[in-house]
């Protein structure tokens, strides 16, 4: 029993890979394009695409499709890389980080499209790594007054 025939007959494979096979075996045995189109259930241009797919890569060819192109993106590049750079490098007047609201309105994009482009480049305005003691928390001598708040913020930071 061929590699072929195996791959036919497997009950574990997926359908496009059984049919794959199938038709390389009944093209190997002289069938038309025609003929073999009829038999597995496909269309000619199906038979002719996995013959010639045969021809140039041989068993590793059946097994996976060829890349597509996709949709073409809808926003710019040059754009995305405005809102990567304005969330790493800057904040909005009258607050702390950006948000996916303001960021929307700076740069002139909807709130979902803001999420993809944050998510996408693993973005989280949100969450900051550093921590800005304020004025009201600092002695005289400089170090930090020993009220609660302030150590647990500092106790929640070295953990």
């Amino acid at each position: 029993m061929t590699n072929l025939e195996t791959r036919e007959r497997a009950r574990s494979l997926p359908l496009r890979m059984v049919q794959r096979a199938r038709i390389i075996r009944l093209a190997s045995e002289g069938m038309r394009n025609e003929d073999v189109a009829r038999e597995v259930g496909v269309s000619c241009p199906t038979v002719h695409l996995w013959r010639q797919r045969f021809l140039a890569l041989r068993l590793p060819g059946l097994e996976k499709d060829a890349p597509r192109p996709g949709r073409l993106p809808r926003i710019s590049a040059r754009k995305v890389r405005a809102v990567v750079e304005a969330t790493l490098h800057t904040t909005p007047a009258g607050a702390t980080h950006w948000c996916a609201r303001t960021m929307a309105k700076a740069q002139g994009l909807s709130q979902p499209t803001i999420h993809r482009i944050w998510k996408q480049h693993r973005l989280q305005p949100h969450r900051v790594e550093t921590f800005k003691v304020g004025r009201g928390n600092v002695g005289s001598n400089g170090a930090l007054a020993p009220d609660l708040k302030t150590w647990h913020v500092v106790l929640l930071m070295v953990i």
